[in-house]
């Protein structure tokens, strides 16, 4: 088994490794549960549910199953990416162990600033249900921005308090997702089926032109949104070097994380399109909750209510897992001297080792992007969020196929052996495919700086990190002598 110092050697050199470790205190079922709350059945499907349902119809389900066969082979990718390297940084680090800095660095870039935006996506998310919960009919934008504020304070405050908080309020999230998707599933589609199962091939049969019309058209766009259902994965990887024997059991984490949520979102959407009271209403917009609308329905405000406490729980453990993941990917990158202001993102807390510093400047940056929303803005965040992801991954899934094509690729614990190049090729087809299938302009009537989001806040942070990069190489460059100061736990 490789040791801390061997691992951190393994991503090239940093400055004291032996002073930037993080403790190693949590074990398999930490890991998946900080990937599972990261996915969170009840984020996945609560939030892209009314979406879907408007671009595709009720047979949008079918594209669940799509995604997940596509994320399967990107999560296969990554988990052996995991077992060679099971250090912070995730994504960044795999590709730097791969292709090297400058390579991972865009890497980096882009999966940080897809956390950050991912988070204030999430938060604003649950700043509905939480208006619901309040009491609050259709909540206005601001009501919204406010209480997702709300949300991510409890958030940072929860991953300040310790790596062993973290654990048990992911945990309770689980419970949560268990109740509010599993069992409210179970219910709906045993007691209150107003639907019959054809419901799931209506929009095939009545596509406006023909299936394939509808196959390439709406059902394509339904894709593109469920993306965001089975993206987070990854972040088991992201407290890798917090876990313990992390070769054998991140990778295990990662994928059956995938599995378990797919499994529960798949039967739960399941449930809501044969439960739901008028399907009209809400393909049509009508209905701007369906989701609410048929738990009310079916089961009454007196279950609603504490069904709301529990997605908002949700809600809030998916942020403080996102959370931990930007911090990690912040805190991974500053220990390279990546980052402008390294020295301060880098430290960690005197009792835990934690991030503190880095998880504040994520919080604040999504805070910031939260404070930015305009009209339509959750749909646009969702949609970059999840193409961001898809971007992130394809680098560290590209360099593992250069690699195995030069003959020097190395198995770790986890290793798909005799199926590995096919697979990474599929992976990357994949990933490629959903970043021009997301990014794809498909409004024409609507404004191009909606139309076009996607693809212009792909550029603008593309040529921000472009200059970023050039500045920190620069700056290095400049120095006579590497940087060998003592950098000590504390902040």
């Amino acid at each position: 088994m490789s040791t801390d110092a061997d691992l951190l050697e393994a991503t090239g050199p940093t400055p004291n490794p032996e002073s930037l470790q993080l403790k190693r205190e949590m074990g398999f079922w930490s890991s998946f549960s900080l990937a599972f709350a990261f996915m969170s059945p009840i984020i996945g499907l609560y939030g892209v549910f009314g979406l879907a349902l408007m671009a595709a119809g009720p047979a949008f389900w079918w594209g669940l199953l799509v995604v997940l066969v596509g994320q399967a082979l990107a999560a296969a990718v990554l988990a052996e990416l995991a077992s060679r390297w099971p250090v912070a940084g995730g994504v960044c680090l795999w590709s730097r162990s791969l292709l090297g800095h400058t390579y991972s660095w865009y890497a980096g870039w882009a999966y940080i600033w897809t956390l950050i935006i991912t988070v204030a996506a999430v938060a604003f998310g649950g700043g509905t249900f939480l208006a619901s919960l309040l009491g609050i009919e259709q909540p206005d934008t601001t009501t919204k921005i406010v209480l997702g504020a709300v949300i991510l304070l409890i958030s940072t405050i929860a991953n300040s308090a310790g790596r062993k908080w973290l654990s048990l309020l992911v945990t309770v999230s689980i419970v949560c997702e268990v109740i509010a998707s599993l069992g409210v599933g179970l219910i709906l589609i045993i007691f209150h089926r107003r639907n019959s199962f054809d419901t799931i091939l209506a929009s095939f049969g009545n596509a406006p032109d023909t299936t394939t019309a509808y196959v390439f058209g709406p059902f394509l766009a339904a894709v593109a949104i469920i993306g965001w259902s089975f993206v987070g994965f990854e972040s088991a990887g992201a407290i890798a070097e917090e876990v313990r024997s992390p070769e054998r059991k991140v990778p295990r984490a990662v994928l059956t994380s995938l599995i378990t949520v797919a499994s529960v979102i798949t039967f739960s959407c399941l449930a809501l399109l044969l439960a739901i009271p008028d399907i009209g209403a809400a393909m049509s917009g009508a209905d701007p909750d369906p989701i609410t609308t048929t738990l009310t329905a079916n089961l009454g405000e007196g279950v609603t209510k504490p069904l709301l406490v529990t997605i908002v729980l949700g809600f809030i453990a998916g942020t403080v897992a996102l959370q931990a993941a930007a911090s990690r990917a912040i805190f991974a990158f500053a220990r390279l001297d990546a980052l402008p202001a390294a020295k301060y993102l880098r430290r960690l807390s005197k009792t835990d080792h934690l991030p503190i510093n880095a998880l504040l400047v994520s919080a604040a940056a999504s805070v910031i992007v939260l404070a930015l929303s305009a009209s339509q803005v959750y749909g646009a965040l969702i949609a970059f969020a999840t193409a961001g992801f898809y971007v992130a991954f394809i680098f560290p899934v590209l360099a593992a196929l250069v690699v195995r094509l030069k003959g020097q690729w190395k198995a770790g614990a986890f290793s798909l052996g005799s199926l590995g190049l096919v697979v990474n090729v599929a992976a990357l087809l994949w990933l490629g495919f959903e970043i021009v299938n997301i990014s794809w302009p498909r409004q024409p009537e609507a404004p191009w700086y909606q139309n076009y989001a996607v693809i212009v806040v792909f550029v603008v942070l593309g040529l921000a990190g472009f200059a970023v990069e050039r500045f920190l190489h620069r700056r290095n460059s400049a120095k006579h002598e590497p940087d060998r100061e003592e950098f000590t736990v504390g902040a």
